[in-house]
């Protein structure tokens, strides 16, 4: 049994509440432990899950949020650098799911969270129990 470490930006409840079910189901699913910390947005998912793996006490971990566009060009900004700085991590060799969904409105992120759609959040939970198990194979 692994254990991962869910970090959300919780900025839409009802939107996260999705997303958390699927990615807590999807591990349970798969006989792994979790515990989830929240974070006030995408951009600081990046550095809350550095400062976790710090710790040593996490095997994997799901990040998730949601990013709408807006009429700024903070989506950019927020879509683009999150991104980044979890792909940084995963060249640092850590195991981490992208939930983060990146949308132009709220009907398309209820499509993308939603279990019975596309459930984003068990598919970021997936992929970091994929990447983990690809890590071990090459430990």
């Amino acid at each position: 049994m692994a254990r991962f470490l869910i970090v959300e930006a919780r900025f839409y409840d009802h939107l996260n509440d999705m997303l958390l079910d699927g990615a807590r189901t999807a591990l349970e699913d798969a006989g792994h432990g979790h515990e989830t910390v929240t974070v006030p947005g995408a951009l600081e998912v990046p550095a809350a899950i550095a400062l976790a793996a710090d710790t040593g006490r996490y095997d994997g971990f799901v990040a998730l949020g949601v990013v709408i566009r807006g009429e700024t060009y903070h989506f950019e900004v927020v879509s683009n650098e999150s991104a980044r700085g979890i792909m940084a991590l995963t060249l640092d060799g850590l195991a981490i799911g992208n939930g983060i969904l990146t949308v132009e409105n709220e009907a398309q992120a209820l499509a993308r969270a939603r279990r019975t759609e596309k459930d984003k959040g068990g598919e970021a939970a997936k992929a970091a129990i994929a990447m983990l198990a690809l890590k071990e194979r090459f430990a």
